[in-house]
């Protein structure tokens, strides 16, 4: 399938080089196989020094849902006060991803959003399908909203996710409100919102533009299992009630099959009340956040994105 003519050059580039590779698509191999090719793309092949300095990044381990989690605090300055704190939950269609593989992304918010991030390293499927994942974020995510002065935070709490994070962090949101608990925001980067839904992008971005459509499924399939019915609002929040949660960034790419998930949510949100700053970037693909070494416009969209969600938190 021929690549849309209006995709950011710079990004074209770095398909061809991923095509010319020759790997075997996610959905050929096995997660153990899949998991090590996202950390040699996302992690060995990054420069060290490239990455954004930090007062602190401190593992850590925090409660999960059937004992404790590793994570990561990310401290944006020696001499900061008290900071909001984002709780975040890194994206991979809940099959891939760890601590390392969104060590950038973690950093980036911590230093342009001014805030403490507590990274969260939840279990995956398929040896941990839903609602494991789910039962991990909402228990680190209570103990971040009961620890924030040992973390170094006041009293704003924030949560933000990419893709399947973002997905996490929407039902967090929902189970927070829920609670009676306060969260000052959260952010979703092109986030799977339905996991039975069925939207334009998913058919017209479903080649070739690094998330494909048949590992979109494959990761589904992973992680909802036997038991997963995906009515449930902790697997699909668009489906869950709306009203009443805290003020969200939502971002999306214009290349992704995810787009429309995320436009969906933006709109779905407001309509029901909720303050909503909403981007769709052109040009861009999914896992942009990652890229902005490989593309000027990626690394602009995450300044926009960083910036948004910044006046968020700190009004």
């Amino acid at each position: 399938m021929p690549l849309d003519p209006q995709l950011d050059p710079q990004l074209a580039v770095l398909l061809q080089f991923l095509a010319d590779a020759g790997s075997p698509p996610m959905h050929e191999g096995t997660p153990e196989q899949a998991r090590q090719g996202f950390r040699t793309l996302t992690v060995d092949l990054r420069d060290p020094a490239s990455l954004p300095e930090v007062a602190s990044a401190e593992d850590v381990s925090v409660p999960g849902g059937d004992g404790p989690r590793p994570a990561r605090v990310y401290r944006p300055r020696v001499d900061a006060g008290p900071l909001p704190t984002v709780a975040f939950f890194h994206g991979g269609g809940f099959v891939i991803g760890d601590l390392d593989t969104h060590d950038l992304t973690c950093r980036t918010i911590a230093t342009l959003c001014d805030a403490v991030v507590v990274s969260v390293d939840y279990r995956l499927a398929p040896e941990h399908p839903f609602p494991a994942g789910v039962e991990d974020v909402l228990a680190a995510a209570r103990w971040v909203s009961d620890h924030l002065a040992d973390l170094g935070g006041d009293d704003r709490m924030a949560v933000a996710g990419d893709s399947a994070g973002g997905n996490l962090s929407a039902v967090v949101a929902q189970a927070f409100r829920d609670e009676g608990r306060a969260l000052a925001g959260q952010l979703l980067i092109y986030p799977v919102t339905d996991m039975g839904g069925s939207f334009p992008s998913h058919t017209e971005n479903a080649e070739g533009y690094f998330l494909d459509q048949a590992t979109m499924e494959w990761f589904g399939a992973q992680y909802v299992g036997a038991a997963g019915d995906v009515t449930d609002p902790r697997l699909s929040p668009l489906r869950g009630r709306l009203d009443g949660l805290a003020p969200a960034v939502v971002v999306t790419a214009e290349f992704d099959p995810l787009r429309d998930d995320g436009n969906a949510y933006a709109r779905a949100l407001a309509e029901a009340g909720v303050p909503v700053e909403h981007r769709t970037f052109p040009g861009l693909i999914h896992g942009f956040v990652d890229m902005g070494r490989h593309s000027g416009a990626a690394q602009a969209a995450v300044e926009e994105t960083c910036a948004l969600f910044r006046k968020v938190l700190h009004g």
